[in-house]
């Protein structure tokens, strides 16, 4: 009983991860994206994000409770996990340690990403392009910054490859092929959207 129970708790979890907190992340990276073309391209962009009808029921109830569980489940599996690279060095053993650092190293980054723009936002401060400016000008900040997306993208992207897997959308070992390729374009891509994002606001 306790096994079931863990199995559907774990496919929640690699849900919840790809929908709706995977598809809030590559929508937050479009967003800022927006920085490349200047100022005023990304202050709009944020502005009408601030302007949606029923702004807090779906940050509280599509973003931040969905995330609040996948993080906290997250962690129980990162810490419960075996990892066996030094036994078995295969490249799906690597992914699968690593998906646990990454997922611990984007906890953080998304928690102090959150302090430092959407509850400084609660208590008054506006987040536009001056205040990321301002954040990323300290070096600390701008090399935090980055690790953290390229951390973000990866355990996203990787996540979709096990999601697939335990969804039974990929079952044969050709798919799960064809999908190791799919999903290291997706990580590509979203990192060069992250990273050109950031270094628009150096």
């Amino acid at each position: 009983m306790a096994g079931k129970q863990e199995f559907y708790w774990r496919r929640l979890h690699s849900l919840l991860g790809v929908i709706p907190v995977g598809l809030f992340l590559v929508q937050h990276l479009v967003i800022n994206h927006f920085a490349t073309g200047g100022e005023e391209s990304f202050n709009n962009a944020a502005h009408f994000m601030e302007q949606l009808p029923f702004r807090y029921f779906l940050e509280i109830f599509i973003i931040f409770l969905p995330l609040l569980f996948h993080a906290i489940y997250g962690l129980y599996i990162a810490f419960t996990a075996k990892n066996n690279i030094g036994q078995y060095g295969y490249f799906r053993n690597w992914m699968f340690m690593l998906q646990r650092v990454s997922g611990v190293i984007t906890l953080i980054f998304v928690a102090w990403h959150v302090w430092e723009t959407r509850i400084a936002a609660a208590f008054g401060a506006e987040v536009n392009f001056q205040m990321m400016e301002t954040i990323l000008s300290s070096p600390f900040m701008l090399w935090f910054y980055l690790i953290g997306v390229v951390s973000t993208t990866f355990h996203f992207a990787n996540g979709l490859w096990s999601f697939f897997v335990s969804w039974g959308i990929t079952v044969t070992p050709r798919s799960q092929v064809i999908s190791t390729y799919i999903t290291i374009g997706v990580f590509i891509a979203l990192t060069i959207v992250g990273v050109r994002a950031i270094l628009a606001f150096v």
